[in-house]
Order: structure tokens, then sequence, then C-alpha cells
């Protein structure tokens, strides 16, 4: 009788499968409430990863822009004449410069071409090539033609289209080595100019007529000297960033201005990404009278 108490009661110990099933949903409850903690934690953070990056693109892009646009014409003697200083000439990629020109667009209107001379000798451009070494220990002395300092900034589109985040502004130095991409995560840009009067290079305003599209800039006799530069700019995020499907605001009022066929490559590559718009109007001082 004693060995068959024992038996029974070794029976006893251990779970049942009932207790079993229990145990695993209970488990499999709180896998799931971890999982989905995890999985909008995970969410949250992408997105404002996501917002954290348009914003920093967004200060470095005004800062860059602003830095290179003030040097447009800068003179290191201020008493040298525009048109000894500023050469006619057309580098590889540039609407033609005429003599005392110191900006033009780019020849296919996404971008600029500055020219500038050097504050220092050797001063490095944006690829960091050094420019003509000349004797700068006067400050006021003018360097030669050849330290001369040209710059093509241009806007890239995405490639793959698809990928609205790998557009990008890129630098090159006239003559130089293959662009320089500067600042990445632009989905579009739009360069617009202001003009002086046509054939008037010593007046000290702008036209009243409003600013017109770079790429409608032609250096003709019915296009005044650039006076002025207004930026606009998109930044997009990688995909799958928000929640939603409605185009956010910045978007919304992007596409709203936008031709056709932009209007058609950003709804139709959203994907879900996140947008900072940001804009800037610049006055030339160097190009002031």
């Amino acid at each position: 009788m004693s060995g068959a108490r024992l038996i029974a009661a070794g029976k006893q110990r251990g779970l049942s499968l009932v207790e079993l099933l229990i145990a695993l949903l209970i488990s499999s409850l709180l896998i799931i409430g971890i999982t989905q903690i995890y999985l909008d934690n995970k969410r949250n953070y992408l997105f404002q990863q996501g917002q954290a990056g348009n914003l920093e693109n967004a200060r470095f892009a005004s800062l860059l822009l602003d830095s290179y646009l003030n040097k447009a014409g800068y003179r290191r003697a201020p008493e040298q004449a525009m048109d000894d200083a500023f050469p006619a000439a057309t580098p590889n990629g540039c609407m033609a410069f005429a003599k005392g020109s110191a900006i033009v667009p780019t020849s296919d209107g996404l971008g600029l071409c500055i020219r500038y001379q050097p504050l220092y000798s050797t001063e490095p451009d944006c690829q960091g090539n050094a420019s003509a070494a000349f004797d700068d220990s006067s400050a006021f002395s003018a360097p030669p033609s050849s330290s001369l300092i040209t710059l093509v900034i241009r806007y890239r589109a995405a490639n793959p289209t698809s990928e609205l985040h790998t557009g990008a502004l890129s630098c090159q130095a006239a003559g130089g080595a293959s662009p320089t991409e500067l600042l990445g995560g632009v989905a579009d840009f739009r360069l617009e100019l202001g003009l002086g009067t046509p054939g008037v290079r010593d007046e000290k305003k702008l036209k009243v007529s409003p600013f017109v599209s770079a790429a409608d800039w032609k250096g003709d006799s019915t296009d005044g000297p650039i006076r002025a530069v207004r930026y606009r700019m998109l930044l997009a995020s990688e995909a799958n960033r928000r929640d939603d499907s409605t185009a956010p605001k910045a978007l919304a009022e992007w596409l709203d201005s936008a031709d056709s066929a932009t209007r058609t490559r950003l709804q139709s590559h959203d994907q879900r990404r996140l947008y900072h718009a940001i804009g800037g109007n610049l006055i030339l001082r160097n190009l002031m009278p």
C-alpha cells in the first residue's frame, strides 16, 4: 500500500496540460505586448531621426548657400574695376560670363556658377583645391587673374528617381575633378534670379518685376545683370518614416507651385517620407554698385 501511495503522490507533481496551455497563453500575450512596444518605439525613433535629419540638412543648406553666394564678386582690392577682376569666360557647364560678371546660372538652369577672388594666397575652393599662390602681404592688393576661383554649384536629382532622398547639391571647381557632394537628402530645388535693368550696370536697385527662373535667364540684351538670388529646397527623408499616407503640409504646399513633371515625380515616389522645405533671398552685395 505504501508503494502505491508513493506512485500516486509522484503523479501529482508537475503541470497539467491545462496549466501548460494557460502559461503559454500568458507568455504569448506578454511577448506580443513587448513586441508591440518595441515596434512603436522603433517607429517613433525612425520618425524622430527623419525629422532631425531634415532639420539638420536645412540648417546646413542655408549656411552653405549663403556662404558661397556672399563670396560672389568679392574683390580683394576694392578699387579694382569689375571688368579687370572678372574677365569674360565660359567655364564648362556654365552660361557665359560677360566681362565684369561674377555669377551666372549653369547651362541646365539647375545651379549657379560664381566667381570671386581669394582672400588670401592658396585659399581652398569647395573641393579643397588651393588657389594659385600670390603675395598677400598687403591686405588690399589685387591678386593675379590666375588665382580667380570659379565654382559650379548644381542640384543633382535623385538616382534612381524613386529614391528621392538621394538627390543632392554638388560643387565643382571650374576645370577640376568630378563634383563633390555638399548636401544630400534634396528631393527638389528651385532657383530664381533678381535682375537689374538690362544694359545698366551701375544702378543700385533691382527691377520691380518679379524674379525670373534661372532656367529662363539667357544673359542676352533683354536680361539685366543678376543682383539677387532666391532659392527654395525640398528635403526628404528615407521611405516609410510616417504612418499617414496623406501628403504632409510641406509636400502639399510644394506641389501647389510645382510643374506637372515635378508633381508627378514627387507624388509617385512619396512612399511615406518626411519633408521639410526651406528658402532664402540674398542680395549679392559685392555686385551692387
